[in-house]
C-alpha cells in the first residue's frame, strides 16, 4: 500500500475457528498504546456474517506498552485492536509478529502498523489516506482522482493480497473509497475478486467477492462481463497518452501502421523491471525488423524518475500519469504488473501474455 478508522464494512468473511486447541505456532501482535495504562485491549477476529467477536482481552502495561498472540487461521487476514469504541485494524498473514503504535486519545484515527510486509503495505494505504484527507476533507477523498490511481496501482500489484482485500472495502467517514455501483470501481474490484478465484479459491471470502462483482455489474453497465468474473475477450480499448518527448502516443495510430504490437503496462521502480525489460529488448532487437512495436505503458508515480528510464529505452514508451488515473488498467483488467498483450496486424487483441519467456514464440504467429 495507514491511518484513518474502517468500518465494520471490511467484511471479512471468515468462519475459522479461533483459538481452537494448544499450538506453539502462534502470530504475535505487540507494541504500545500511549497514555492507555491499565485499559483493556480487546483482540477482535471476523465473525464470519461481517461483524466481529471478541477473541481476546489484554491489559495495556506500564507505559503504555501490550503484547497479545493468536493461533493462525489458515489463510491471510484483518484483524481488529479495539479500546473503547476505536478499532486498529491489522493483517496476519502466517506466523509473523505485527507491531503497532498508538495513542489512547485518537485510538483508531492515527496509528502506525509493522513488522510485516502486509502491515507496511497497510500502512502505505492509510498514508496515502490520510494524506488526501489532509488535502481535501474526509467528503472528497472518495472523489480523490490522485488517491484512487495510487490504490489502484498498489491493489493490482498484487490483487489476490489481504491488503487488497483491506482496501477495496475501506472507509473514510462513512463513505467507501471503492463504490460498487460505480463501473470503474467494479472492474476493479472484479480484479481482485478473478485474482481471489484463480490463487485463494479455498479462501472464505472469495465467494464473497464474487457475489459482490457479479450482483452489483448489471447496475454498473452492460458493457461489464456476464458470464464470468471479468472478461475473457478483451477488445481493444484507446489509450491516448505523451511519451518522454512530451508527443502524444495513440495507441489506434501505432496499431493501424500493420505491425504486430506488443502493449505492455509496467512500473519502471518494480524490483524485476530492469530484467522484464532486458528480455523485452532481446525479443524486440531479434524482431522489430519483421513488423514488431512494442507500446509500453508505465504507471510509476515519479514522473522524472520514469522519464529517465524511458530515455534508454528504443520502443514507445508513454506515461500514465496521476490524472489519467486507473482506468486505463482497468480498461485491459490488468490485474498485476507487468501486463502483456499481443495486438496483430489487423489492429485486434488476440493474446495475453503472462509468461515473459512465452513471449518471443506467441509473437511469431502474427508476423
Amino acid at each position: 500500500m495507514r491511518r484513518y478508522s474502517i468500518a465494520s464494512a471490511i467484511v471479512a468473511l471468515s468462519a475459522a475457528a479461533w483459538l481452537t486447541g494448544c499450538t506453539d505456532k502462534k502470530w504475535h501482535i505487540e507494541g504500545t498504546v500511549a497514555s492507555g495504562e491499565g485499559k483493556s485491549l480487546v483482540l477482535e477476529a471476523p465473525n464470519g456474517n461481517g461483524g466481529w467477536y471478541p477473541a481476546d482481552t489484554v491489559t495495556i502495561g506500564e507505559n503504555g506498552s501490550f503484547s497479545i498472540a493468536g493461533e493462525p487461521a489458515g489463510h491471510p487476514e484483518v484483524y481488529r485492536l479495539t479500546l473503547g469504541n476505536e478499532s486498529v485494524y491489522f493483517p496476519i498473514d502466517s506466523l509473523e509478529s505485527v507491531t503497532i503504535t498508538a495513542d489512547a486519545s485518537s485510538f483508531g484515527i492515527s496509528y502506525t502498523v509493522g513488522g510485516s510486509e502486509s502491515a507496511e503495505q497497510m500502512q502505505q494505504v492509510n498514508d496515502m489516506i490520510a494524506q488526501a484527507v489532509k488535502r481535501g476533507g474526509e467528503e472528497a477523498v472518495a472523489y480523490d482522482p490522485e488517491l484512487k490511481r495510487a490504490l489502484a496501482e498498489q491493489i493490482l500489484r498484487d490483487p489476490s493480497g489481504i491488503v487488497s482485500y483491506y482496501t477495496i472495502f475501506r472507509r473514510v467517514g462513512n463513505t467507501l473509497l471503492f463504490n460498487p455501483s460505480e463501473k470503474t470501481d467494479l472492474r476493479l474490484i472484479g480484479a481482485v475478486a478473478n485474482a481471489f478465484a484463480s490463487q485463494r479459491p479455498a479462501d472464505p471470502r472469495t465467494a464473497f467477492l464474487a457475489n459482490l462483482y457479479i450482483g452489483n455489474r448489471k447496475s454498473a453497465g452492460a458493457s461489464l462481463p456476464t458470464d464470468t468474473i471479468v472478461a475473457q475477450e478483451i477488445h481493444l480499448p484507446e489509450i491516448t497518452l505523451l511519451d518522454d518527448e512530451g508527443n502524444t502516443q495513440t495507441l489506434s495510430e501505432v496499431t493501424s501502421k500493420g505491425n504486430v504490437v506488443v502493449l505492455n503496462f509496467t512500473a519502471y521502480s518494480a524490483e524485476a523491471s530492469p530484467a522484464f525489460n532486458l528480455e523485452l529488448a532481446k525479443i524486440y532487437n531479434a524482431n522489430k525488423g519483421k513488423g514488431l512495436e512494442i507500446y509500453q505503458v508505465s504507471v510509476d508515480d515519479d514522473e522524472f524518475f520514469w522519464k529517465q528510464a524511458a530515455r534508454n529505452l528504443p520502443w514507445i514508451t508513454v506515461y500514465n500519469s496521476p490524472k489519467e488515473g486507473a482506468a486505463n488498467l482497468l480498461r485491459y483488467n490488468v490485474t498485476s504488473l507487468p501486463a502483456t498483450f499481443i495486438i496483430n496486424r489487423n489492429g485486434e487483441l488476440v493474446e495475453r501474455i503472462e509468461d515473459i519467456t512465452r513471449l518471443e514464440s506467441a509473437i511469431q504467429r502474427y508476423l
